[in-house]
């Protein structure tokens, strides 16, 4: 008998929200099962990509667009950012049923920056397959995608080196 997938949220404005699904990535690969990745507002320029197309069970879609901060893109950027990350959202759905685990990296963001549907999104959590363990990270989810999680954990940004004036280095925040 398999296991009833569940719902994950990874939350909160603290580093490591996707540092966390990544390390159930590895753990649910190391024993067996397989693992999808599905990256949204982001690029494959970071280490976690790499290593992750390196292990057994694990899948991570490429991100063959880039179009930058969500805060710079002008209106025409957005509507062709949102038609891709759309078409990437549904191409995850339909992979999805052949994983046990289908991590959807800065979903929250895709949603309140309005490029993946958030209804499409609940719809998805509703009918997904029943042996699916899902995760969504990003920050301020919803109250409504908050109903549909089996976990929240909220990552808490107390201190940041960002706030000294230290930019993002390689090989710790990408």
């Amino acid at each position: 008998m398999r296991e009833k997938g569940l719902v994950h949220i990874y939350c909160g404005d603290g580093k490591g929200k996707t540092s966390a699904a990544i390390g159930l990535a590895v753990r649910a690969a190391g024993r067996g099962k397989k693992v999808l990745i599905s990256r949204f507002l982001k690029t494959d320029d970071s280490g976690e990509v790499m290593i992750l197309k390196e292990i057994p069970g694990i899948t991570v879609l490429p991100c063959e667009k880039s179009f930058g901060f969500l805060f710079r893109m002008s209106e025409e950027q957005k509507k062709e950012a949102a038609s891709y990350y759309q078409e990437q959202f549904e191409k995850t759905v339909k992979m999805a049923e052949r994983y046990d685990l289908l991590i959807l990296d800065e979903m929250m963001a895709s949603i309140s920056g309005k490029m993946v549907p958030e209804e499409r999104v609940l719809q998805f959590l509703q009918e997904k397959p029943e042996n699916l363990e899902v995760v969504l990270t990003g920050r301020n989810p919803s109250d409504r995608l908050k109903e549909e999680a089996d976990y929240i954990s909220e990552i808490l940004a107390v201190r940041h080196p960002y706030e000294k004036g230290i930019p993002a280095r390689a090989g710790i925040e990408y």
